[in-house]
């Protein structure tokens, strides 16, 4: 196993021994050392003080009150790809005893100690309860070794107490199912079921981490439903539990639960990154609110607008930033888009990119691949969809915005002697207007022409000429409004 840690973890395994100190591996390295996978970090634990950690490595990082010291390491030993300039940071604690946690998070005091099966003794599961010395020597006190082979998520000692702990725990033992497909002993499940109700008290930013590292692993879908099996989904997506045994209607063979758990098992399959994943999710999740009817014949009239109202909320309370809230919500919105062949031109559209966004419009394609597959349908990109990405690529390139335009506000005050307001902007909209049918008008001369016209408007006429998109309602949405009412169920 020696020949697995990267050089600048086994030089401060070395230095601390040299010194005189015990020195391990410890956490998640080494459950990831014996399942033969690659560490994403590394932890090493010794009986060497916090102070007598800082005389051997001087150039560290000591900020916190729990014994932890940043050793700074080359970029270059840790990893193969890393650069020789950058710097790593590897956390060597030192062997410790815990008291009570009133907060489930953080224990009440720290007891330093000289004994690593004690230390071993605070962790969470027993797959993480192992150290490894750099000779190879394995210290496992509670049989994790046994664990890892039988696939097992075991709580170390007594469940219930682990879990009042830190309560983030509880979804630290779903992510591991996730991720390592095993799973949970009888009575650690039990105890993650008892305790349920503690993830209220844990900030939503811990939360949050924990719901990408499930959405992101190979069995996401497997991990939203254990967080659903053991009653913690209700504190953290409690939107998603609504489309449980919701029938949809006769182009639906799923629930709206099973079908958004499809959707996500799809996108995982293909690799996609965090956020189509999280649309995939989420992308139904306004069914529920907007069903009328029931049977073969259900409508769901906009959930696609409820949906992403729902999503931006989700993803907001669970902090996560605002590009991905963003990308999101679009992505939810405009994911129950039209598209027929011959019915669509090239105008509708630019006016979809527009409308979406050149950066989102591959992904949104992702994401109806996922809803198509989500609901039992045999092919991902059929005829429609794949001639829709030709109209995209011949169309990619035309002007779709404002800052696209030959002209710009600056130019076009100049040219007409006016001063900064509404005036400009609805100028610089009906010319957009013009350009989005017609991309050849997108010329220094036609623009200016065409603005002296516009000008010679009232403010009622040039806002009505402005706004005409809103009247030219978008093809993807109304362009053969009838069937894709009919097909859709959908006003």
């Amino acid at each position: 196993m020696r020949a697995k840690i990267p050089d600048g973890v086994y030089d401060i395994i070395a230095g601390l021994e040299n010194a005189g100190f015990q020195a391990f591996i410890v956490g998640g390295s080494v459950r990831d050392i014996l399942l033969n996978r690659e560490p994403q970090d590394w932890d090493v634990a010794t009986d060497a003080k916090p102070e007598e950690i800082l005389k051997i490595f001087p150039d560290s990082v000591y900020e916190n009150a729990f014994g932890t010291v940043g050793v700074k390491v080359p970029a270059s030993k840790i990893k193969e790809s890393g650069d020789e300039d950058e710097t790593e940071i590897v956390e060597v604690t030192t062997f410790r005893k815990e008291g009570r946690y009133s907060d489930q998070r953080h224990p009440d005091e720290v007891n330093f100690t000289d004994n690593v099966e004690e230390d071993l003794a605070r962790r969470d599961f027993t797959i993480n309860a192992i150290a490894l010395s750099a000779d190879d020597k394995v210290v496992d006190p509670f049989g994790g070794r046994d664990d890892l082979k039988d696939g097992i998520i075991r709580a170390v000692g007594d469940p219930d107490k682990r879990f009042k702990e830190d309560a983030l725990r509880l979804m630290r033992a779903v992510r591991f199912v996730a991720q390592l497909g095993f799973k949970i002993e009888k009575e650690t499940a039990e105890a993650i079921k008892n305790n349920a109700d503690l993830l209220e008290v844990i900030a939503k930013e811990r939360i949050r981490d924990e719901v990408i590292k499930i959405i992101m692993s190979d069995k996401a879908k497997w991990g939203i439903e254990e967080l659903e099996k053991f009653g913690l989904l209700k504190n953290i997506i409690p939107e998603l539990r609504e489309g449980i045994n919701v029938g949809q209607n006769k182009h639906h063979i799923y629930t709206v639960w099973e079908h958004n758990l499809r959707a996500l098992d799809y996108a995982v399959s293909k690799k996609y990154m965090l956020e189509i994943r999280l649309a995939s999710l989420l992308h139904d999740v306004g069914k529920p609110r907007t069903k009328g009817g029931d049977g073969l014949d259900s409508t769901f009239y906009g959930h696609e607008v409820v949906g992403a109202r729902m999503t931006r909320k989700i993803l907001e309370r669970l902090h996560f930033n605002n590009e991905v809230v963003e990308k999101v919500y679009t992505l939810v919105r405009y994911h129950l888009f039209y598209y027929n062949v011959g019915e669509v031109t090239e105008a509708g559209v630019r006016r979809f990119i527009q409308r979406v966004g050149i950066e989102n419009i591959d992904d949104l394609l992702k994401v109806r691949e996922a809803d198509r597959i989500g609901s039992g349908v045999p092919k991902a990109v059929p005829y429609k969809l794949r001639h829709l990405q030709f109209m995209i690529g011949k169309v990619r390139t035309d002007p779709i915005s404002p800052k696209m335009l030959k002209i710009n506000g600056s130019e076009l005050m100049e040219l007409l002697n006016i001063s900064p307001g509404p005036r400009v902007g609805y100028i610089l909209a009906a010319l957009l207007e013009e350009v989005l049918d017609d991309p050849a008008k997108n010329t220094k001369e036609y623009l200016e022409k065409r603005a002296k016209e516009l000008s010679g408007l009232n403010e009622d006429e040039l806002k009505k000429t402005a706004y005409i998109a809103k009247e030219k309602k978008n093809e993807f949405e109304s362009g053969a409004e009838e069937e894709m009412k009919k097909k859709f169920y959908v006003k």
